[in-house]
């Protein structure tokens, strides 16, 4: 049952007195955890920072079993940021999110292409902001929630599309939904592939995605999302 591949470490968590379990994110074995015996000494310790690329190699007797990585390093995405706090926060969030709401050994190739590229650009934050909330609706629709802003649900144009439905998530145009804007989610204008994205259109996007994997993919497992989220939030509107 050996398999090798490549992925992105979203977490560590010490067993016993030198070992780590680690949760890899990875583009045909999808999320997927194993032992990596020597994980917490000082060798491993840097390559085995959530964020960082490496190259495992799996072994385990049988496919359910928890089985034993071994593990190069590709990239050190985390020590590449650490003097940035605002990029830092984000990938800590992108960590925590992909652990919290992919299912185990379930390839999700969308979803890790798309966070290859906010990986890649995370360097920059008049563009990771808007990548991360794309990223997140991509998480959205591999979780089978996606949301349809093609047009709006109440009179099927596509113009002038301002709102979301929290029931259904198809958008809603101005007009529509002026009687019940209370009751609906406002609609970022990047998400609909207006170039600019200040940071109140950011927020409306965070507001947004976060309302449906948090209702839709993480009420279903009794869980809210991770506060690593919640703290790239505060760190990024402070900015």
């Amino acid at each position: 049952m050996d398999w090798e591949s490549e992925g992105y470490v979203l977490s560590v968590k010490r067993h016993g007195e030198t070992s780590a379990i680690i949760d890899v994110f990875t583009p045909d074995h999808g999320r997927h955890l194993g032992l990596v015996r020597g994980g917490i000494g000082r060798r491993m310790r840097p390559v085995l920072q959530p964020g960082n690329k490496v190259k495992i190699a799996w072994r385990g007797r049988l496919s359910e079993h928890l089985g034993t990585f071994t593990v190069e390093a590709l990239s050190a995405r985390a020590a590449e940021l650490m003097d940035d706090r605002l990029s830092l926060a984000g990938l800590n969030s992108i960590c925590a999110v992909a652990r919290e709401c992919l299912p185990e050994r379930e390839p999700h190739l969308n979803v890790y292409a798309a966070l290859e590229v906010l990986l890649d650009n995370l360097h920059d934050p008049d563009i990771w902001p808007a990548l991360y909330v794309q990223w997140e609706a991509g998480l959205l629709t591999a979780m089978g929630y996606g949301l349809d802003l093609k047009s709006c649900a109440a009179t099927g144009g596509n113009d002038n599309l301002t709102h979301v439905s929290p029931r259904s998530g198809r958008a809603v145009s101005a007009s529509a939904a002026e009687p019940y804007k209370d009751k609906l989610l406002p609609l970022p204008l990047f998400m609909l592939g207006q170039p600019f994205a200040p940071k109140e259109e950011i927020a409306k996007g965070l507001r947004l995605t976060g309302y449906f994997l948090e209702t839709r993919v993480q009420w279903g497992v009794n869980k809210t999302l991770p506060e690593a989220r919640a703290r790239m939030i505060d760190r990024l509107l402070a900015v």
